[in-house]
């Protein structure tokens, strides 16, 4: 007996140890957007504002190019941007989709959220057109001159164009937020948006219960809402690192050779990650921070 006290007590500390609020994680070793978004909580502000802070490092360092303005062109040579912010505590979403030279889009996202009774928006929004869409109903044309690049440039998306940062950040009093931000599929069709900015689909962010984001091939994985599912099986109960890994499952049993991952918390500050594993793809790597790790720890899973 004594020797089942002390293995109960210490699985409770083990356990502990991996729950701690508050918490920033995100998709990919981002550390630099990890270390924005947790240094904006150290400085009072919301969990939204780091949100905000954090995919917005991402955007002006374009991380691994799949991130910001200036990589992933669509067949046209154009990149265009699709970002999500969520707010777990109202439910509310800002979106958008097809942005066009504008760097930072996940700020256009929350304009949206808190400034528009809209939830997406998709494609100019006014800038940088002609005529001015301030004296004029349009119809409007780009003003500057899209470049088209070779048809020998055109490669297929692989599992090393994963094109997103996907965050959930969770404070101290269990607010959540989520967030997305990417330059979407390289060479993709001018028009194509994908998972990043549909709520469910890209992340999830409820405050009864915690947040879920997900990258990779977001046109197959859209059609599951593997974020909004990951959050629904935490509320049964699922630890998040289970949960994670069901909302691929099902998406595994129409598409078993898809690629992609899911980041899950919930808002006892337990956090995991799950992904499909698929040639040159056997483990995923993302970023987290709390108290207990303080600075932006990398962590990684095996794939299934």
């Amino acid at each position: 007996m004594h020797y089942l006290h002390v293995f109960a007590l210490s699985l409770s500390a083990s356990l502990f140890a991996e729950a701690s609020l508050p918490l920033v994680i995100n998709t990919w070793p981002f550390q630099d957007a990890t270390a924005a978004a947790w240094s904006a909580l150290q400085r009072g502000e919301s969990v939204l504002d780091a949100v905000e802070t954090g995919c917005a490092t991402c955007e002006r360092e374009q991380c691994d190019g799949s991130v910001g303005y200036g990589g992933s062109p669509d067949e046209t040579g154009e990149t265009t941007l699709d970002a999500m912010i969520m707010n777990g505590d109202s439910m509310e979403v800002g979106a958008v989709a097809d942005l066009r030279r504008v760097k930072n889009a996940i700020s256009v996202a929350r304009a949206v959220m808190e400034h528009t009774t809209h939830t997406l928006l998709v494609g100019e929004m006014g800038k940088n057109v002609s005529p001015d869409p301030r004296t004029s109903c349009g119809p409007y044309k780009p003003s500057v001159e899209v470049k088209r690049m070779d048809e020998q440039n055109h490669t297929r998306l692989d599992v090393h164009s994963h094109d997103t940062i996907g965050m959930v950040v969770i404070g101290r009093n269990r607010s959540v937020a989520a967030g997305t931000s990417t330059n979407g599929a390289r060479h993709k069709v001018p028009g194509r948006v994908g998972d990043s900015p549909i709520a469910g689909a890209g992340s999830y962010a409820d405050s009864t219960v915690g947040g879920a984001a997900a990258t990779g091939d977001g046109d197959v994985m859209m059609r599951f809402l593997p974020s909004f599912l990951a959050v629904e099986l935490m509320r049964r109960g699922i630890d998040p690192a289970s949960a994670c890994k069901a909302a691929l499952t099902r998406i595994k049993t129409y598409y078993p050779g898809f690629f992609g991952a899911v980041i899950c918390a919930n808002i006892q500050g337990e956090y995991g990650a799950a992904c499909n594993r698929v040639p040159g793809f056997s483990q995923f790597s993302y970023m987290v921070s709390t108290p207990l790790t303080n600075n932006p720890l990398l962590k990684k899973v095996d794939c299934f």
